[in-house]
């Protein structure tokens, strides 16, 4: 007998839109949450035309988006309000991003929400959080990740800082509300709780993942500064130009640099006494820097590879999208998924992480149409035909 994924049964409404609140929703539907999402009728998600579509709809909805049924819902008249009230009221989860005060001008605030059914959790993904000085000013990923002094630390001394390729501020905001969710999920099964307001800002998100900056300023007054592609403090860990591309090696334990050394050339270096340990190598680090490039630059990014990983050293080129696609590890990892989409086209998306060895995530279904799934939800609520045909002609409905 197959087990029952493990949020399975779990019901999911999701409000949000874009990246990070659609993404945690997406998150907890890949480990079995019927996740109904609610978007405006006419356009839905903008996420459905962002970036490059295929059919007239973005291939980056189709991974953002599995697992899901929509229902084009107008939570902007009393008719709409009243229906996400009905579908609340039988919910777990409420997963929302908007501005803060949105939902509290629609009646769909946390204190209503929780009077109408205490059992919920709800997930409110924003800027600057609830509450706070800056909680009324719009906020982005990109602005989260400045705030949370991601921003400062990416990019080359003296030049404008760079973005990740990803909205990784967005993304990092959705997984700790995840995290949340879970935890809350389990207080109220497990101790007998109610539910709970999960508040996730996205400048917190990224401010909790920046490791030992706040301490080293706080106990040394010490400024972390951009470095390029070197990690400040741990040596040697860095990128190296190659004959035809790039490389990534940490040989930064003490065992591993001398490895590297010895497969360099260079044992007089993994001798030295004062290089034994970090701190010493970080005294050094141009000169390790230097010798380990210099070796590097007379050869291929495979003859690199080939000799650091035979000396167990870490050592990876730097993917493409292509690299990923032919790489035969994601593939026995799963994580290459072949989707076939609700017009008919088949296309790789990623797998899903964590993998569970009891009950694994699952790709259940595409990604929905705009209102695809509206008089099924609206049918499992008790509406009749009449009603939703009546919600319908007055634009409520999509």
């Amino acid at each position: 007998m197959t087990s029952p994924q493990a949020l399975h049964g779990v019901r999911v409404v999701e409000m949000g839109q874009l990246i990070a609140g659609p993404f945690a929703a997406k998150t907890l539907g890949d480990f079995g949450a019927d996740v109904i999402k609610i978007e405006p009728p006419g356009a839905g998600d903008p996420l459905r035309n962002w970036r490059m579509v295929q059919k007239g709809t973005s291939v980056w909805w189709q991974v953002q988006s599995r697992n899901k049924r929509s229902i084009a819902l107008d939570l902007r008249s009393a008719e709409g309000q009243d229906i996400a009230r009905r579908l609340i009221a039988e919910a777990d989860v409420l997963v929302e991003n908007f501005r803060p005060g949105t939902l509290e001008a629609w009646g769909l605030g946390w204190d209503a929400l929780h009077a109408l059914n205490p059992g919920l959790v709800m997930l409110r993904i924003s800027g600057y959080g609830q509450t706070g000085p800056y909680r009324d000013r719009p906020g982005f990923g990109v602005v989260g990740e400045a705030m949370g002094g991601l921003r400062h630390l990416t990019g080359e001394p003296g030049r404008v800082p760079v973005r990740v390729g990803v909205s990784i501020g967005d993304t990092l905001a959705a997984l700790h509300g995840c995290i949340g969710v879970l935890a809350a999920l389990h207080h109220r099964k497990v101790n007998g709780g109610l539910g709970q307001m999960v508040d996730v800002a996205l400048h917190e998100a990224v401010f909790n993942v920046m490791e030992s900056l706040l301490p080293e300023y706080s106990a040394l007054g010490a400024v972390r500064a951009p470095a390029g592609s070197a990690l400040p403090g741990i040596t040697p860990s860095n990128a190296y130009p190659c004959s035809d591309g790039c490389v990534l090696v940490a040989g930064n334990g003490d065992s591993i640099f001398k490895r590297l050394m010895d497969c360099i050339g260079r044992t007089d270096l993994g001798q030295a006494p004062d290089l034994a340990h970090n701190a010493g190598r970080n005294q050094r680090a141009a000169e390790l820097d230097a010798a380990i490039g210099q070796w590097c630059a007379s050869r291929t990014v495979e003859q690199v590879c080939t000799a650091l990983l035979a000396a167990d050293v870490p050592v990876g080129r730097v993917y493409t999208a292509k690299d990923i696609s032919d790489d035969p590890h994601y593939r026995a990892r799963g994580m290459l998924l072949a989707q076939t989409t609700r017009d008919g086209d088949t296309l790789e998306v990623p797998g899903i992480v964590p993998k569970l060895s009891a009950t694994p995530g699952a790709v259940r279904s595409a990604a929905p149409h705009l209102g695809g799934d509206t008089d099924a939800v609206l049918r499992e609520m008790g509406l009749s035909a009449e009603q939703i045909s009546t919600l319908r002609a007055q634009g409520v409905v999509a």
